[in-house]
């Protein structure tokens, strides 16, 4: 088949401290914590998910919990960026919100003509930008969270992928997932996907002889790109497998299904359907308040209720508001 995807699903990374965790990403950046789960493959550590008010595909940036897990270091082979969209007018807000939450950045930096760019790490040293761009402003803002709705972050702008090379993988982004090369600036070579929307862009910066990077807290785990139905992820995933990219069975998520496979410079890819969604098993008005388990663990929830750490909801940021 002819797979073309509409772009970014969502983005997981790893930290070190939920509670710290929280406090950064609901609190700082004031993205609304859409689910408080579990790894499904580990359900004794949560798996927070962030978003815009309903965690829309393209907004979500999700946490494996690992207390105590050593930093992570960035390099080839790695997400080494991800980007969420901010409105062009908001750049002065969020420098003071940064310089208020005595959170490190860089001054804005200009990036192929139209993106104004703020760089950052979060309190485990994942590497983050805010980039202001005119598509921000077409994308819904959120009114409930920290930060005031019309400086909001609108979800996810882009990723960068860190390779050695560009050839192969960009040869995959093209002809099987149906990005197109828009852009070269310097090292950097801008793929977006079919439709141009929201989170629609994947940069490839080439890094050549520079160090793998290690997983860890800090890092990116893998970045997933959506597919619009569950058939249609099973026929993508028949295609992936048929040119020997060693792709996973199709696995429930219970929010979507996914299956993961290592493109050719490293980067653990995942292709996720757009649906259920996060209101599968709670109203969107209390998204992200109770944990929420799979039906094959509900037996559990008192085991793994105990076993996991305690946090606080809703958060409580020193500092004026907004």
């Amino acid at each position: 088949m002819t797979f073309a995807t509409a772009g970014i699903h969502h983005v997981t990374a790893i930290t070190s401290d939920p509670q710290r965790n929280l406090d950064f990403y609901a609190g700082v950046l004031g993205l609304r914590l859409v689910k408080r789960t579990v790894n499904f493959d580990d359900p004794t550590t949560y798996h927070f998910y962030f978003g815009d008010e309903a965690g829309s595909p393209g907004t979500v940036i999700t946490f494996f919990v690992w207390p105590g897990a050593k930093r992570g270091r960035p390099g080839a082979g790695q997400v080494g960026v991800t980007s969420f969209a901010i409105p062009p007018r908001s750049l002065g807000y969020w420098i003071e919100r940064l310089i208020r939450y005595h959170v490190p950045y860089e001054q804005p930096q200009t990036r192929f003509d139209d993106e104004r760019v703020i760089a950052l790490k979060d309190p485990d040293g994942l590497l983050l930008e805010l980039v202001a761009h005119p598509a921000a402003e077409t994308r819904a803002e959120w009114s409930g969270g920290e930060v005031a709705a019309e400086h909001s972050i609108r979800g996810i702008h882009s990723v960068t992928l860190w390779e050695d090379g560009h050839e192969l993988t960009s040869r995959l982004l093209v002809d099987s997932l149906g990005f197109e090369l828009t852009r070269e600036q310097g090292s950097i070579y801008r793929f977006v996907a079919a439709g141009r929307g929201p989170a629609s862009i994947v940069d490839l910066r080439l890094v050549p002889g520079l160090w793998s990077g290690i997983m860890g807290a800090g890092a990116v785990h893998h970045v997933a790109f959506r597919a619009s139905s569950e058939s249609e992820h099973v026929a993508i995933r028949g295609s992936l497998a048929g040119i020997g990219s060693n792709i996973t069975p199709q696995m429930d998520r219970q929010y979507f299904r996914s299956a993961y496979f290592r493109e050719p410079g490293g980067v653990l890819f995942e292709i996720a359907t757009d649906g259920p969604g996060f209101t599968l098993d709670e109203p969107l008005e209390t998204l992200g308040i109770e944990l929420m388990l799979p039906p094959w663990l509900e037996d559990r929830r008192f085991e793994i209720e105990a076993l996991l750490p305690d946090v606080r909801l809703p958060l409580k940021l020193p500092g004026p508001a907004g």
